[in-house]
């Protein structure tokens, strides 16, 4: 290894450290994401992607959707694995630009100075939370009720269901708090703008969602 790839390996290191140190700690990993130069954007870059593939995968998750799976068709576990793995990376992806111009869209709307890409990274470490519900919740829950969580009625109906859905919407809505500090630290915002800016963040994206799904449904109907 040479000399001068040392710092680089050891920045690398530093960010994927700062994907653990943002649940304890958001502050100090927010305010680094100022730093847009060439050296700290290459050094991040590679977390950054393992955020939002895992993101994408607990989102997915998270859908309703995602819970019935089984119940039209007999689907293995290895199958399932396989669908979150590919639609939840594709979902994260999708999101990840969606949700970064959300973001920038937000952050410029409450008057702060912003950059595409930093919105982009903005949003990568808020949703760390989640994936320590992929890591450490859907694990648990696998261990007790194996396929039933993706089948109707299933032995996770009931009080266990009901836990197991509160953790996803806890971690979710961490996230969303990360999102707001990262308004506030990031961009140096009051936590008045940044409420606002998180207001609009939320119409922005719902806003992205429509406007891509009539694309899309439109698109498709032409052909």
């Amino acid at each position: 290894m040479t000399v001068a790839a040392e710092p680089a390996r050891t920045s690398e290191r530093d960010w994927w450290l700062r994907a653990l140190l943002v649940l304890q700690s958001p502050r100090p990993v927010f305010a680094a994401l100022r730093n847009d130069s060439r050296e700290a954007v290459e050094a991040r870059q590679e977390p950054i992607t393992a955020l939002v593939l895992l993101g994408g995968m607990a989102a997915f998750l998270l859908e309703p959707n995602t819970r019935h799976l089984t119940d039209q068709t007999s689907v293995d576990g290895l199958s399932i694995a396989v669908l979150v793995f590919l639609a939840g990376g594709l979902s994260g992806l999708i999101s990840y630009w969606l949700g970064g111009a959300a973001i920038y869209a937000g952050a410029k709307g409450a008057g702060a100075e912003a950059s595409y890409r930093r919105a982009r990274h903005v949003l990568a470490f808020a949703v760390v939370p989640l994936i320590l519900s992929l890591l450490l919740v859907w694990p648990l829950a696998l261990s007790l009720y194996g396929a039933d969580l993706f089948h109707r009625g299933g032995s996770d109906t009931g009080v266990a269901g009901d836990l197991l859905t509160l953790a996803e919407l806890a971690c979710a809505a961490w996230s969303l708090g990360l999102v707001a500090v990262g308004f506030r630290v990031t961009y140096r915002l009051s936590w008045t703008r940044s409420a606002l800016a998180l207001l609009l963040t939320s119409a922005a994206f719902v806003a992205l969602l429509v406007v891509s799904y009539a694309v899309f449904h439109g698109a498709g109907g032409g052909g």
